[in-house]
């Protein structure tokens, strides 16, 4: 992608659906052989394409629309041992197997791949199989989990520490297991919450107790349903931090507000007060209490507060202060990478630390220079992006597709906002 800076955006921009609830929703489709119907599917998202195309490897039928945002998906044929190409590079695998396990007793998924974000190892999943009753097998090129005779059995999962991943695979998996599963410091974040929803709609018998535990009463088969798909709140994020540092004036449309309470308080602590109503934020210069960005201090890890996805933002938010800021991320020490690729925009404005956590000090400027950077992973990636939306002069960002995996129709919203920016036809 090539562009040329700074621009001022204006417009409206609507969020799409959520990346992390909707290519959950299309596995969950996957246990039923009747017809599941997605409404505000993000259809342009990669990850959502190439789950969509081992779908379709493996029997299913599924249709994307992209005029109505809705995807229909059907399984009724889906055969395990039709696979013969594991080359699909999406982090999220283990959303495969359930399907299989239920449809064959069998499962073949490709190893995981996405993005490198230091040790997000696969061992909870195994966990998770092994529990339920089901031997796994480590081949060279992908992993076979095989139900026990009788398929999987209902049984306590108790996680060590908490995982999204490792939630939901369970909560698939368990939900057409024979007998209870208890789940044991579960993760349940907004995009669980709204697989449950469609899971609870298809028959599943989906118990939540508190904020880290849930019970699932397994069935034998589930039915078709529609749900909609969440808005995806850190997309909401990125185009609100956008809106504030371009100077631009944008209606963001559709925003979960439910699920951002605590990373907006952390933007009013940095002196953007932003305009709303019930879904729908509006973000211009006037936002500004205090004239400036102000410096600000951030912990980032779990949800309700700053999840570690969002991170790179409120870095690059951090980039236009009027101080020193610090964000700390404590769920993922290494998300730091993309850090080299973004001080290239603002020199000597970085600098940070991995341990325990990541430490990252940030001093603040008023202007961004152009630079020629590479994309590392999703969301460092589309800071990285919009640091050159920022920037004075012509700026090159390479493998920027790496952001399209996060972010629907990215090329689209942002022609729609005035912007230009040059993407080549494999990334556009």
């Amino acid at each position: 992608m090539t562009v040329l800076g700074p621009q001022t955006p204006s417009g409206v921009v609507r969020v799409s659906g959520a990346k992390n609830a909707g290519t959950r929703l299309m596995a969950a489709a996957m246990l039923t052989t009747e017809k599941v119907t997605l409404l505000n599917f993000p259809t342009e998202l990669v990850d959502a394409r190439h789950k969509a195309r081992f779908i379709a490897d493996i029997g299913g039928e599924i249709v994307l629309d992209d005029n109505t945002d809705q995807a229909e998906i059907k399984c009724g044929n889906i055969s395990a041992a039709s696979l013969t190409d594991f080359n699909y590079p999406i982090r999220t695998t283990y959303l495969l197997a359930a399907g299989q396990l239920h449809r064959s007793g069998v499962a073949f998924i490709p190893y995981p791949g996405g993005c490198n974000l230091g040790a997000r190892k696969y061992d909870l999943h195994l966990m998770v199989w092994e529990a339920l009753g089901c031997e796994v097998l480590l081949k060279e090129n992908h992993i076979e989990i095989r139900c026990a005779p009788g398929g999987l059995r209902g049984s306590e999962i108790v996680f060590p520490i908490t995982t999204v991943g490792g939630t939901e695979n369970a909560v698939l998996c368990a939900a057409v297991a024979k007998g209870t599963t208890r789940i044991r410091n579960a993760y349940i974040t907004p995009e669980i919450t709204n697989l449950i929803e469609l899971m609870e709609l298809m028959g599943a018998r989906i118990h939540v107790h508190g904020v880290s535990e849930i019970v699932v009463e397994g069935v034998d088969s589930l039915r078709g349903a529609t749900c909609r798909v969440m808005a995806d709140r850190i997309e909401a994020l990125t185009w609100i931090i956008y809106a504030a540092l371009s100077g631009g004036d944008i209606l963001i449309e559709d925003v979960p507000f439910e699920s951002l309470e605590i990373p907006l308080i952390h933007l009013q602590a940095a002196g953007i007060d932003i305009f709303r109503n019930k879904s729908a934020a509006y973000v211009s210069p006037k936002c500004f209490l205090h004239g400036s960005i102000q410096p600000f201090e951030v912990a980032c890890g779990t949800h309700p507060g700053v999840i570690s996805d969002m991170q790179p933002f409120y870095t690059l938010l951090a980039m236009k202060g009027a101080g020193r800021s610090l964000i700390v991320d404590y769920r993922y020490p290494e998300r730091v990478g993309y850090l080299n690729e973004l001080q290239k925009f603002a020199p000597g404005s970085l600098s940070w630390e991995a341990g325990l956590s990541a430490v990252i000090r940030v001093d603040g400027t008023r202007t961004f220079q152009a630079a020629n950077a590479n994309s590392t992973d999703l969301r460092g990636s589309m800071a990285v992006v919009l640091a050159a939306l920022l920037a004075e002069g012509e700026s090159r960002i390479d493998n920027v597709g790496m952001a399209l995996r996060g972010y629907n129709n990215l090329a689209k919203k942002l022609a729609g906002l005035g912007v230009v920016a040059n993407f080549s036809s494999r990334e556009g």
